[in-house]
């Protein structure tokens, strides 16, 4: 007989998944009793350096089941042929001060943890979806950051300042999306606003121009297939893959374009910066022998432009299977980290990215280290002393790279137990899929169709990470979330 998980287990698994992992998964009364002070005095504070950009045409596109809004954006085509991007990111330190007991527990869990039933805010949801977020129609304090693409699509210069802004439309991947790649109706929003209408195509314009760019410098692009349960009447019935599409695309190309200007900006300001680095990759031989199974040849030394344009030969060939080969690449590639970075000092820059100086800024109500780094950029803005030393801003770092870790732990977690209630009505069948990791605890593959991790546990002495292998579903257990394979 089959076992059910329904929305309730569910929910209980995920709150012992995050105790397991070190994480405190109910806030404490203090932090109850800050937001309770703050809802109950709010007020936007402002003074002579915050310029007040509430007229600009500001919208911010996300998933549509999103409430904590992190960034807006605007565009501007300039006579010159240059364009100017604004990137509004929600000032979160300034209701959330250092030491605070809200900050005191955002230092501890460092990140929001998405599972499929449950999601673990890294700050109280009355803050990340109500007042530090950039919520329609609400007038926010913002850390804009002002970027002017040249017709190539590099950024010569960037200016950060603080700003007053009004988010005049929340629009969603999804519908954005559909309209600009397939044709389909245009949001109700758009429709109903010829001005919102040419902002997003101008937006667009602005992200293939710094997509180009990046290209050019040896930034690589995967596809990934990324995966959501599906649950009717509580109980989980099937897991649906979410796609990529060009309002995916607009955001990510602005937030990559943000990030890099605030490490530059911290950087030409003297001031320490906690950086997110992608090392190259100590793997390098292991992606070459990928690459020469498919019949190309890379150079004995890593080098990101070569990787870029076999990934760019392979999406074109074969762009079926071009996520498997994606996932294989990622994998080998490796995690990235957070360092501390001295000024003038040359890091390891974004392997992944094609860039040198790489400072996440853009999620403060979900990560940890963009607060860190608003907070850095802010005493910068006002040509104060750093609100940290580089003692803090290691152990900053080394407790983020460690919860960060653990996140992908119970999230891991809860999409096995998803992915095991759904495919155990499917043991005994093949399928195609990708080896992911090779640990002390054992050999993992991914299916792809659909995306689900699970051990392999027969077969696995002759297997590489990085290799697609057939594998035989052997057993799903949805109480434990494990799933079993047989390489074949």
């Amino acid at each position: 007989m089959n076992d059910q998980i329904n929305e309730a287990k569910l929910d209980e698994r995920a709150r012992q998944a995050m105790r397991d992992n070190g994480f405190v998964a109910v806030f404490p009364q203090e932090v109850l009793d800050q937001v309770k002070a703050l809802k109950e005095n709010r007020q936007t504070q402002t003074n002579g350096s915050i310029q007040d950009l509430r007229n600009l045409l500001w919208s911010s596109i996300d998933n549509e089941s999103s409430r904590d809004l992190d960034q807006i954006e605007y565009a501007e085509q300039l006579d010159n042929g240059d364009m100017r991007i604004l990137v509004g990111i929600a000032d979160v330190d300034a209701l959330v001060p250092k030491d605070s007991p809200i900050d005191k527990f955002a230092a501890q869990n460092t990140v929001t943890v998405y599972t499929e039933s449950e999601i673990f805010a890294m700050l109280p949801e009355d803050l990340s979806t109500g007042l530090t977020s950039l919520n329609e129609n609400q007038d926010r304090l913002a850390i804009i950051v002002e970027l002017v693409v040249k017709e190539n699509g590099d950024v010569p210069g960037n200016n950060v300042y603080r700003g007053l802004v009004r988010n005049h439309a929340k629009l969603a991947y999804e519908s954005v999306g559909a309209w600009l790649d397939e044709n389909a109706p245009m949001p109700e929003k758009i429709a109903n606003s010829p001005d919102l209408k040419a902002q997003i195509l101008l937006q667009q314009k602005a992200a293939d121009r710094l997509h180009e760019f990046r290209k050019a410098k040896g930034a690589l692009e995967f596809e990934s297939i990324e995966s959501s349960a599906v649950v009717v009447n509580g109980q989980i019935r099937d897991i649906k893959s979410v796609e990529p599409n060009s309002a995916r695309k607009i955001i990510e190309n602005f937030m990559v374009a943000a990030n890099v200007e605030m490490a530059e900006f911290l950087d030409n300001h003297n001031s320490l910066s906690l950086r997110r680095v992608v090392k190259t990759p100590e793997r390098w031989d292991r992606i070459r022998e990928v690459a020469a199974d498919l019949g190309e040849d890379l150079p004995v030394q890593p080098d990101a432009q070569a990787l870029a344009g076999f990934l760019d030969k392979r999406r074109a060939a074969d762009p079926e299977h071009f996520p498997d080969l994606s996932l294989s690449i990622v994998k080998l590639i490796g995690a990235g980290e957070y360092v501390v970075q001295r000024p003038g000092e040359d890091g390891d820059g974004h392997f992944g990215l094609g860039v040198r100086d790489y400072a996440h800024s853009t999620a403060p109500n979900r990560r940890y280290p963009d607060i860190v780094v608003q907070r850095l950029v802010k005493a910068a803005i006002d040509g104060e002393t750093a609100p940290y030393s580089e003692d803090e801003l290691n152990a900053i770092a080394e407790q983020c790279n460690e919860q960060e870790r653990a996140a992908r732990k119970v999230e891991r977690k809860m999409r096995k137990i998803v992915a095991a209630t759904v495919m155990q009505n499917r043991v005994g069948q093949d399928f195609e899929a990708i080896v992911t990791g090779k640990t002390a605890s054992g050999t993992f593959a991914r299916i792809l169709r659909p995306p689900v991790d699970g051990r392999i546990v027969k077969g696995e002495e002759d297997v590489r990470v990085g290799q697609k292998i057939e594998v035989k579903l052997l057993s799903a257990d949805p109480r434990n979330g494990f799933i079993d394979f047989a390489a074949l």
